[in-house]
């Protein structure tokens, strides 16, 4: 089974595999009634599509290691006008029925919504990624997240506009003229300490905007709140991992499938998870990113699909891959 895309129903492929044997399950199932699915996604109500679901993570718990992780990512659904909170029953659900916790929900940012604007409702530009575990041993590796080349460069991104949405702040806060030109002045010098690498990142806190006291640092920042009108707090070290990912919808080229898994996050949330040589399991493969990404990363993989032209696609995506990786082991030589 391992390192291999299977074409079948993965309710059966998965009983298949031994329990405790997978370090992460990462996938992301049909979204309820969003397409013609094959399999899972067509069912008439919300409850019995999130049965199926969660007949499917039931099985995900008992194939996972207890230092493994366990990655769901799911979109919601309108019915008539209503938003079905369709991954948060999903999420209440499975905390209630299995011995798991639910860690952190990753935020996925699509930096390239769908551009359909509706009169009476704002454009869907997130989903979340439910993190659940079954210990508290489980894998976690922080410095290998959002390390990568694309990560520096979404971060050089964001450098463009740090600490803007503070001058527009100082403009709005109740401090007198002196007070503001003050406040301006020191954050233009601690922009310039981020960008030049002295600090990691900064939070500026202006008085008659935000609490005057914050915890601890209740004491020198409360006063000098009080008698300039805002205080920066520099933050060292390395910068905070957050649980927000940025990232634009994927489209590849001649692909079958509807609705592609950002391959982006599928690295960066194996990179986090696990470590080199770990198995990796999708039960809803669909274009194959997963064993993409898994193969790229140096972990061994097990995908199942249902819809045969979803598997057809995806084998050809790692046969590309292992050409490529082929050609560079070639060219080094």
């Amino acid at each position: 089974m391992i390192d291999r895309i299977i074409e079948g129903d993965c309710i059966e492929l998965i009983k298949k595999i031994p329990s405790k044997s997978i370090d992460l399950v990462i996938t992301s199932p049909p979204y309820y009634k969003q397409r013609d699915w094959m399999g899972i996604g067509n069912e008439e109500t919300p409850e019995a599509y999130l049965e199926k679901i969660l007949g499917v993570f039931h099985e995900c718990v008992r194939v996972t290691k207890d230092t493994g992780s366990i990655i769901f990512n799911l979109g919601d659904k309108y019915h008539e006008g209503s938003l079905l909170l369709i991954p948060y029953r999903f999420a209440i659900e499975a905390l209630r029925r299995e011995k798991v916790k639910l860690i952190n929900t990753i935020t996925w940012v699509k930096t390239n919504p769908t551009p359909r604007q509706f009169k009476r409702r704002l454009v869907q530009s997130t989903e979340p990624f439910f993190h659940f575990v079954k210990s508290d041993n489980y894998k976690f590796n922080l410095h290998s997240f959002m390390s990568g080349e694309e990560a520096r460069t979404e971060r050089k991104r964001r450098m463009k506009n740090i600490g803007q949405r503070y001058f527009k702040l100082i403009e709005e806060a109740p401090l007198s003229e002196y007070e503001k030109e003050m406040a301006r002045e020191e954050l233009k010098k601690v922009i310039e300490e981020v960008k030049e690498g002295k600090i990691k990142e900064f939070r500026m806190k202006i008085r008659g905007i935000h609490a005057p006291a914050f915890g601890g640092q209740e004491g020198g920042r409360k006063i000098q709140m009080e008698k300039q009108g805002f205080t920066i707090i520099r933050i060292h070290g390395n910068s905070m991992k957050r649980d927000v990912i940025e990232c634009a919808v994927e489209t590849l080229k001649g692909c079958p499938h509807p609705a592609v898994f950002p391959e982006f996050i599928v690295r960066e949330l194996i990179k986090l998870t696990t470590d080199e040589g770990d198995i990796v399991l999708d039960p809803f493969m669909g274009s194959g990113t997963v064993a993409v990404a898994a193969k790229k990363l140096k972990r061994r993989f097990i995908g199942f699909e249902i819809n045969p032209e979803y598997c057809k696609y995806a084998e050809e995506r790692l046969k590309s891959v292992e050409n490529a990786s082929q050609k560079a082991l070639f060219e080094c030589s």
